[in-house]
């Protein structure tokens, strides 16, 4: 019943109305042509479900609520997969938010294994787009530096930087969390120094 209730509460409701048609049997058909449009209705339906559940995980995670964020991601991942196929890069961004609310909520393992499954598509797929690598990268990081493991964090934090760098410019804004959370870790080395000047690029 609780997890019935934070889906709910987290994403059912929003989207409710909207799993009606795709989980009734498509009608008959009497031409391809109307076959296509009632295909294509179904699709769009279920990239507009996707939109809705990730926006939504995001907007939790940014408020503090990783709990209620988890059940809208996993539903972006579930109509991610069913829209793109497991196997695709585009199924990455719903890894990469739940992978976010696992680790606000402390559930590291389980951020671990979604960040696996992300790492595995990006590195299968050379044409992969920057931004993603990036957050990809920033994850990890976080990730790492949850774990205590400070070098392996830095590692990460510095190609997700030089990525934004590459995708957006060496003075892009899309850099400035990169180097932010590198300071963070700094000053848990107690190199207050080299912090000092991350913030100030920050």
């Amino acid at each position: 019943i609780d997890h019935q209730e934070a889906d709910w509460v987290s994403i059912h409701e929003r989207i409710c109305q909207l799993l009606i048609p795709i989980h009734t049997s498509l009608p008959f058909f009497s031409s391809e042509k109307e076959r296509k449009h009632g295909m294509e209705q179904l699709l769009n339906r279920q990239k507009y479900i996707i939109d809705i559940a990730q926006s939504t995980a995001q907007k939790f995670i940014l408020e503090g609520e990783p709990g209620k964020a988890i059940p809208a991601g996993l539903q972006a991942l579930r109509f991610s997969i069913r829209v793109y196929g497991a196997c695709s890069v585009d199924v990455v961004p719903a890894y990469l938010l739940l992978a976010e609310a696992c680790m606000d909520a402390g559930c590291l393992m389980q951020a671990t294994t979604y960040l696996s499954q992300a790492q595995w598509l990006v590195l299968k797929t050379p044409a992969c787009s920057l931004a993603v690598q990036l957050k990809l990268h920033r994850d990890l990081g976080l990730l790492y530096a949850a774990k205590g493991d400070l070098e392996q964090s830095l590692y990460h934090l510095a190609n997700d930087i030089y990525l934004a760098s590459c995708a957006f410019g060496p003075d892009a804004i899309q850099a400035a969390e990169g180097y932010f959370h590198m300071a963070k870790i700094f000053l848990r080395q107690n190199k207050t120094d080299v912090a000092s000047s991350l913030f100030a690029e920050v």
